[in-house]
């Protein structure tokens, strides 16, 4: 049986996905759904166009039907913020659009299915959808902070002078402002990161003012690119290929997407980023790392800011 995944949202993320996806062979069938059916028409032609360089697969524009026989579904459709347009006018917006793909999930699927959820604010959208469904905490779950850990771990690499696939660390919290990077579980060579810096003698700065430039850059890269060229889609999309293959293929992963929590690191009802072990059933398990007490208080404040979001919809 093949394999099939939906991707609901054909703008930039969706299409880079899709691109990506079909590049790494996981999949032979990629569905594109999109309220503009002419844009996933034309992202199917163009990456259709290219399968001779690729392995054997197929990509379609498709409708909710297409959802019956799916093995992920992947959701990066949402709105834009408008001028004008408050924040909470544009939560209610992608909050319906979550309605919406509920209705259809629960209409077309014989089975509930892992889903991934991208759109933003991608940790209350990810709350949003678990709460129309009624599916499984471990079914609906957001890409999180996987990008945010990938460009801590990039920053850390240039900084350090080693290969970033050398470097073990975690972003964990909110995907935003409030995100925050765990430190006490960072590691270079299996070595915890305040030991490796001791040894490194690549530079002569303050180890404290090296965390916090670090932080700064992983914080506000998304900004900057953004101030570049509008909109982030290429590095995100590799780091939804990236789950999508621990789903797919079972790998039981620990990647830090957004889960609902329900005990776990003391909070409850709302979805943030931990570490999670992601396999065939989507979230397998969530791993309660020993946090230092400064990293439980910045968690806990991250949180709030997500509970805050939740509440101005009614969802908690």
């Amino acid at each position: 049986m093949s394999r099939r995944v939906i991707v609901i949202g054909s703008g930039a993320v969706g299409s880079t996905y899709a691109f990506a996806l079909l590049q790494s062979g996981l999949v032979e069938e990629i569905v594109l759904l999109d309220q503009n059916r002419d844009l996933a028409a034309g992202q199917a032609m163009d990456l259709s166009h290219g399968l001779p360089f690729v392995l054997a697969a197929r990509v379609y524009a498709g409708g909710e039907e297409d959802l019956k026989d799916a093995d992920m579904v992947v959701i990066t459709a949402g709105a834009k913020q408008r001028p004008g347009q408050s924040r909470l006018d544009l939560l209610k917006v992608n909050a319906a659009i979550m309605k919406s793909i509920a209705d259809s999930l629960e209409k077309q699927c014989g089975s509930e299915i892992p889903v991934m959820v991208v759109t933003n604010p991608v940790d209350v959208m990810t709350y949003a959808l678990y709460r129309y469904t009624g599916w499984s905490r471990r079914l609906i779950f957001g890409s999180g902070t996987v990008l945010d850990s990938a460009r801590f771990r990039y920053m850390l690499s240039r900084h350090c002078g080693v290969d970033s696939r050398s470097v073990h660390a975690y972003v964990i919290g909110e995907h935003g402002d409030s995100e925050v990077p765990a430190w006490s579980l960072t590691h270079i060579a299996g070595i915890p990161f305040d030991t490796y810096c001791g040894q490194c003698n690549r530079c002569n700065e303050d180890r404290e003012k090296v965390k916090k430039t670090v932080e700064e850059e992983v914080r506000n890269s998304a900004y900057h690119i953004i101030d570049y060229k509008g909109a982030t889609w290429f590095a995100v999309a590799l780091a939804m290929t990236r789950i999508t293959s621990a789903v797919l293929r079972n790998e039981r992963s620990v990647l830090t997407v957004s889960t609902v929590l329900k005990g776990e690191y003391g909070l409850n009802d709302l979805c943030l980023s931990v570490p999670c072990i992601v396999g065939r059933n989507g979230i397998e398990q969530i791993i309660e790392a020993d946090l230092k007490d400064p990293e439980k208080e910045a968690l806990s404040l991250s949180a709030g800011v997500i509970h805050s979001a939740v509440k101005e919809l009614s969802l908690g």
